[in-house]
């Protein structure tokens, strides 16, 4: 995983932090489909086990380099400097307890909806976040917070 953070810290500043969002986020949605898709045909214990290892490990890689790191800096990008150690820690806040709520649910809605019926909320909640990213997060990339701002004034547009 520290090569696709690395790989992010680079990015970040070339392609931009919306964009590298853009594009990591339906790299896990198809990661997530594979693992569903797995399932409808019948492979060997070791190929299922070679699709399955590589999904997981290109979801936690474009995760890592997305989800995982951008919104933290984004936070810290896009608050004004009177409010910004607030903010960030309520966003923190929000970020654990969300993993919290993720993680002690995750066995309940296993044996309700068995693993691809919760890989297909996962996919679901990936969907959700490139809509909100594509409509409402602005580009942050050297801009000035009076820019980004404006930005939430009006919505981010697509390039």
């Amino acid at each position: 995983m520290l090569p696709c953070i690395a790989l992010s810290m680079r990015l970040m500043d070339v392609a931009g932090r919306r964009a590298i969002m853009l594009y990591t986020i339906p790299i896990l949605i198809v990661s997530l489909m594979v693992l569903i898709l797995r399932n409808l045909f019948h492979m060997s214990a070791t190929a299922n086990a070679i699709v399955t290892a590589l999904s997981v490990m290109v979801y936690e890689s474009c995760f890592v380099m997305g989800l995982g790191a951008i919104p933290n800096i984004v936070c810290s990008e896009i608050f004004p400097t009177s409010v910004r150690g607030i903010c960030i820690s309520i966003c923190s806040l929000t970020f654990w307890i969300s993993i919290l709520i993720v993680t002690s649910s995750f066995p309940f809605l296993l044996q309700i909806l068995g693993l691809s019926g919760v890989i297909g909320l996962f996919v679901i909640g990936c969907i959700g976040a490139w809509i909100f990213v594509y409509l409402k997060v602005p580009e942050t990339k050297g801009m000035p917070l009076e820019v980004i701002i404006d930005f939430f004034a009006i919505g981010a547009r697509p390039e």
